[in-house]
């Protein structure tokens, strides 16, 4: 087990801590969410950053990492539902498309091929992480004190976010069957 591989572990155990923390109603709980999500969404980046630089990639890393993505991604998203941060629609839609990709690439192995993340699933993972964390840091924003920047963010650059995000999982979404069409083509 190397560093980028602990790393992505760790990043399991972070959605723990931060989901407690979001349900949690103690003052500052918002913080610990908004920190722990931040540091969780770090560890995404330092991760690949090692595996590339010291050439330590593995295929449990390739595994997990995604994985770990989606469970940190897909948590913040539903414990996002109650603030009415996202819309359960587009939680729906966004957890629906992971869980098809990660189904694709488990039909992939079991054709002994690998198929990795690519750059337009990067930049997807990407926006669904600096949208949650808007929401996040509006909500320990208001630990703070109530300024009207912060309700103007919440419904005027939120949606937008939104926007952004869902457009980006759902043509990251074809654009990956696309590319992998010919893994159908071979099991019907």
């Amino acid at each position: 087990m190397n560093l980028s591989n602990n790393l992505t572990l760790s990043r399991i155990g972070l959605t723990i801590i931060f989901v407690v923390a979001l349900t949690c109603s103690t003052p500052w709980s918002d913080c610990v969410a908004f920190g722990t999500f931040a540091l969780a969404s770090f560890t995404d980046w330092l991760d690949g950053y090692i595996a590339r630089r010291y050439q330590s990639c593995t295929s449990f890393g390739r595994f997990i990492d995604p994985l770990a993505d989606k469970i940190l991604v897909a948590a913040a998203l539903i414990s996002l539902i109650p603030y009415q941060a996202f819309p359960s629609w587009v939680v729906i839609i966004i957890i629906a498309r992971e869980f098809f990709i990660t189904g694709l690439r488990f039909l992939a192995l079991e054709k002994g091929l690998n198929l990795a993340s690519d750059r337009l699933g990067k930049q997807k993972t990407f926006w669904q992480l600096i949208t949650i964390l808007f929401y996040l840091f509006l909500l320990a924003a208001q630990n703070f004190s109530y300024a009207p920047w912060i309700a103007w963010s919440w419904m005027c650059v939120g949606p937008w976010l939104i926007g952004m995000t869902l457009f980006l999982t759902l043509y990251s979404g074809v654009m990956y069957l696309w590319n992998n069409r010919s893994l159908f083509h071979s099991t019907l």
